[in-house]
């Protein structure tokens, strides 16, 4: 049917309207009478789909509540009545009940091995959204699956590699860092991620992994830092360092857990915070090992020409925020029809940062807070505008002010003996990384405000956390 004027219904008006009747039927007190006890069984071959496609969205980096979205609306798609949802940091669940005096069935799967991959994401999510409109039947969804689990990445290996060592290289550049240092900055990221990479092939543990990572890059840093005040050759050799720890920086976890704990999902919220301290406690472990040590065997590093990029606007400043962004981007393996507009929302961020402390002179946690807001407000609206998922916008797109030049300063701090200074400098850290975190997602809240619906019509009334209070009334 269509509206008044004839118009047939749109896309995402569907979806609703299958919702809408997937509920009433979901919440409607039945009578187990005869009829309701011929009941046929849901399909196995549907739960069983329902179940991989929550599992590999959540392998490949996608948040707790898209994940229970996604899944929520391929039940409706393929007529599981009456399921429920449950997505932690490792497990999903779903439950479905026939009805009348059938037993509910129950199945659930672990993620055991988690590979972000934003490309899979994208595709999955484009899965979702066509069962969503009736557009995929079952087999065909479950070929789509098994396609898109087998699919190789947009990228070439060697690309991803060059990639997370542009990270580096490009923050480098912001702070700057010449043509040596953004090459050593380039070469001490790809020789720590294969560090990282070849223990990992050896069962050693994530935490030791970055600890290793970390201490590799900062050996380079503090080796050149050495070669250039006995040369005086006038390096800013720590952006190699720095450029290092925002590339190790653990962006993706602290979003996802802000996302998470916003959701109601306290659970995940809570094992992704964990994750990103335990993350943040293997960089400070490894580059303040060496900063000892280069302390210990007398490098001079001078508190006062510690690289920053201050809030300078520059060319070359405003190239490594791009650049910084569309690195990362890559090493997420999100699609490169995107990289473009991550790359303008990376500039974004660091104009406004920028813009805000030099005009306004509030403190780095207020800017960061600002530039933060804008980009989750722009980058909601072009995921809900493009119909793709919201992190690979948003992950990318913080780089830029991730808090590297704060933790490399505190830990400095730390091994010239001034501790109180250098704890200091460690909690602005923490608290920048937690106002980027923050304002993303405040900016996604202010979108989905006034959002009619999503993959499982969880718009402005559709998210049950938010009824558990003030919200039901």
């Amino acid at each position: 049917m269509g509206d008044k004027r004839g118009r047939p219904p749109s896309g995402e008006d569907r979806m609703l309207s299958r919702m809408r009747d997937w509920r009433a039927r979901h919440e409607r007190d039945l009578a187990p009478d005869e009829e309701e006890d011929e009941r046929p069984l849901p399909d196995a071959r549907a739960i069983d789909l329902v179940l991989r496609v929550g599992e590999l969205m959540l392998a490949s980096g996608e948040g707790t509540e898209a994940v229970s979205e996604a899944m929520l609306s391929l039940s409706v798609a393929f007529n599981l009545p009456r399921s429920e949802v449950s997505v932690t940091f490792t497990t999903i669940t779903l439950s479905t009940h026939p009805g009348g005096d059938q037993p509910p069935i129950t199945g659930e799967r672990v993620v055991r091995r988690r590979s972000l991959d934003y490309f899979r994401v994208n595709e999955l999510h484009t899965l979702v959204q066509q069962a969503a409109l009736g557009l995929l039947e079952l087999e065909d969804a479950a070929a789509r699956l098994e396609s898109i689990r087998r699919a190789r990445m947009p990228y070439p290996h060697w690309v991803i590699v060059v990639g997370f060592g542009l990270i580096a290289s490009s923050a480098s550049v912001m702070m700057g860092g010449g043509l040596i240092v953004t090459t050593a900055a380039f070469l001490a990221a790809v020789l720590g991620d294969r560090t990282s990479v070849f223990l990992a092939r050896r069962g050693v543990a994530e935490f030791y992994q970055m600890t290793a990572a970390a201490m590799v890059a900062a050996t380079i840093g503090v080796g050149l830092l050495w070669v250039s005040h006995e040369m005086e050759l006038g390096l800013q050799a720590g952006a190699i360092i720095t450029g290092n720890i925002m590339a190790l920086l653990p962006g993706r976890p602290l979003v996802a857990s802000l996302q998470d704990g916003i959701s109601g999902s306290y659970v995940s919220a809570a094992a992704r915070l964990l994750e990103t301290f335990f993350i943040l406690g293997a960089i400070v472990s490894g580059v303040g090992a060496v900063a000892y040590t280069a302390v210990r065997l007398g490098v001079s590093i001078d508190l006062d020409a510690l690289p920053s990029a201050g809030t300078s606007m520059e060319p070359p400043v405003l190239l490594g925020a791009a650049g910084i962004a569309i690195a990362f981007a890559v090493s997420l393996a999100v699609p490169p029809r995107m990289l473009v507009t991550i790359g303008l929302l990376g500039v974004m961020i660091w104009v406004i940062y920028a813009g805000m402390r030099s005009v306004f002179e509030v403190p780095p946690v207020v800017g960061t807070v600002v530039g933060a807001v804008a980009v989750g407000v722009v980058g909601h609206w072009l995921a809900r505008r493009t119909r793709r998922p919201v992190l690979p916008y948003l992950v990318p797109s913080i780089a830029p002010l991730l808090p590297g030049s704060l933790l490399y300063r505190g830990l400095i701090e730390f091994t010239q003996g001034t501790a109180v200074s250098g704890l200091l400098s460690l909690v602005e850290a923490v608290m920048v990384g937690l106002a980027l975190g923050a304002g993303v997602n405040l900016g996604g809240e202010l979108v989905r405000a006034f959002q009619r619906g999503g993959l499982a019509g969880a718009g402005m009334r559709g998210r049950p956390a938010a009824r558990r209070t003030r919200g039901g009334y």
